[in-house]
């Protein structure tokens, strides 16, 4: 080999390591009814870290899906044709229970268990995640029309991916969507015009058009449509029960920043037959249940991109030399590394406390799902939005080897910011915590519960509760609330995010947390801590551990 091309001074290729190999993952899972499934979660990390599954990521993102309206002959077809490692990350997905199975479950923990592993394996490649987060999340919406949920449920929860266009209730399992923004409303879903007319069996014909619809070769959709009654939810199958194809055509699909394995299309429909699904003209408060689990896997989602992002950065800094020594021994750059670590760890302890207040919910615990309404669309609003800085971050401490997509940091980097905007971009989830904190008794008392769950333990966590509470007066004025909703949804997240930390991490965790996050005596950009900063311990709660077959 030619001197000239010998490769010195670089990261091996980052590969044999588990994503599940986290403390505060672990923890949470142990100290909140999930522990049962730690070794699960332990297999699915594993699996999420190899080479097979990093491959099928590349492969998945590199070779994007296409469209095909019409067959060689002219038929209409309305097929989307997808890399076969696409399919090969949703079986895996599907098999291992990321979707619905948790519903099908209901044992303590099933959803905790759950989120986990969505969090885990999401790192490997988030596009597919989008399909897998909306079956899990179409079944409590389906359940307001029992019939319906009694049939398709079952199969929304079976383990099997069974692609392919053929009646759903004939199928082994089954992958839902959502079908709701229109050209014309964008997150206003109430301005929808798509029409639906009754018909004599009970059906519905469905004439409109849909502006994103993601996943478009999912097997069913939730849609909304004006009824006679007003806005009402409907179940949409893409095959009809005879076998012919329900006449709802993908126009084209999205050319999209990131989120590139995962097919966005903007459809019609040609009087699509549809059933409803949950009372006449109450579409919204049918669907917010749907939306309120995907909300959920936003902020998981946003979660594990900021550890994939973390993991890289700190791979390439442990093998990387400048000025005499490795990078992450290098004074500034562990600062930096350190304060993406914290950010990492207050949004992952935020995402699984936010999948065990729905366990407890479920179970009947009125304060843990007043927490969790409030506190979801309060870390939907800030968790994601943090994504995106982080990533930029990460990808920086790569240098420029970071701004080339072999690193797998320009994936990352593109994807941070559809987490932010789909179910509800950031001014819409402010917007959320004003009217939770309007309509739902005792959501604030059980968020200020659990941030008071801390009290005493550091007086910076005090003191930012406090200056919480002598900001809710001013909301009394409804044109001031508006502009403080977005203040008060970062407030209210950090303030969880900092209790957690506090009771749960690592006391140098907590103490950077507080210091950076709500002391404001230091900066607000990473690298930032307070000198004097106890890194080691940060550092190696993060620490990359890698399976035998890594480098």
């Amino acid at each position: 080999m030619s001197p000239t091309h010998e490769v010195l001074n670089q990261a091996p290729p980052l590969t044999g390591f588990s994503t599940a190999d986290e403390p505060a993952l672990l923890e949470a899972l142990r100290r909140d009814g999930g522990a049962w499934g730690e070794q699960e979660v332990r297999r699915l990390g594993e699996r999420a870290g190899s080479a097979e599954v990093r491959e099928w990521a590349r492969l998945a993102e590199e070779h994007p899906p296409v469209l095909h309206t019409h067959d060689g002959y002219g038929h209409r077809v309305d097929e989307v044709e997808y890399h076969p490692a696409y399919h090969q990350l949703m079986a895996a997905a599907v098999g291992s229970g990321q979707h619905a199975a948790p519903w099908a479950e209901e044992r303590p923990g099933a959803h905790l268990v759950r989120a986990a592993k969505f969090y885990v394996f999401a790192q490997a490649e988030p596009g597919h995640g989008c399909p897998v987060s909306m079956t899990y999340a179409a079944v409590p919406a389906l359940r307001a029309e029992p019939e319906l949920a009694a049939a398709y449920e079952p199969l929304l929860a079976s383990r099997d991916y069974d692609f392919g266009l053929r009646p759903p209730l004939g199928k082994r399992g089954l992958v839902a969507g959502m079908s709701m923004t229109e050209k014309q409303g964008g997150s206003d879903v109430r301005a929808g015009t798509t029409r639906a007319v009754p018909e004599s069996d009970g059906t519905y014909l469905l004439t409109g058009h849909k502006w994103f619809t993601s996943a478009p070769m999912s097997d069913v959709f939730l849609t909304l449509a004006q009824a006679p009654e007003g806005l009402t939810c409907f179940l949409v199958p893409r095959v009809l029960p005879d076998g012919t194809r329900n006449p709802m055509r993908l126009m084209r699909l999205k050319n999209k920043l990131g989120n590139r394995s995962n097919a966005s299309a903007e459809i019609e429909y040609e009087q699509a037959v549809a059933w409803r699904v949950g009372e006449p003209g109450r579409g919204v408060r049918t669907i917010v249940e749907m939306v309120n689990m995907t909300r959920l896997d936003c902020v998981l989602g946003s979660a594990a991109g900021m550890r994939a992002g973390l993991r890289q950065a700190l791979h390439h800094a442990a093998h990387r030399r400048a000025f005499g020594a490795e990078l992450i021994d290098q004074p500034a750059m562990r600062g930096v590394l350190a304060d993406l670590a914290v950010e990492s760890e207050a949004a992952t302890v935020l995402g699984l406390r936010l999948a065990a207040a729905l366990d407890r919910a479920r179970a009947g615990d009125a304060s843990e799902a007043a927490f969790r309404r409030l506190a979801l669309a309060a870390g939907k609003y800030w968790v994601c939005k943090r994504g995106s800085v982080h990533a930029a971050e990460a990808l920086e401490c790569l240098g420029g080897n970071g701004y080339v997509e072999d690193s797998g940091m320009p994936r990352i980097y593109r994807e941070a910011p559809v987490l932010s905007i789909w179910e509800g971009s950031g001014t819409v989830a402010a917007l959320d915590v004003l009217r939770v904190l309007g309509r739902e008794h005792g959501a604030l008392d059980a968020v200020l519960a659990e941030v008071d769950a801390a009290a005493g333990a550091d007086a910076r966590l005090d003191a930012a509760a406090a200056r919480l509470r002598g900001l809710l007066p001013e909301l009394a004025d409804p044109g001031r609330a508006q502009l403080l909703a977005r203040r008060l949804a970062e407030q209210i997240t950090l303030l969880v995010q900092g209790s957690l930390l506090v009771r749960h991490s690592h006391p140098a965790v907590a103490d950077a947390f507080c210091a950076t996050r709500l002391g404001g005596d230091w900066g607000h950009a990473f690298g930032t801590l307070p000198p004097g900063a106890d890194l080691g311990p940060i550092l190696e709660r993060a620490r990359l551990k890698q399976t035998a077959d890594g480098r």
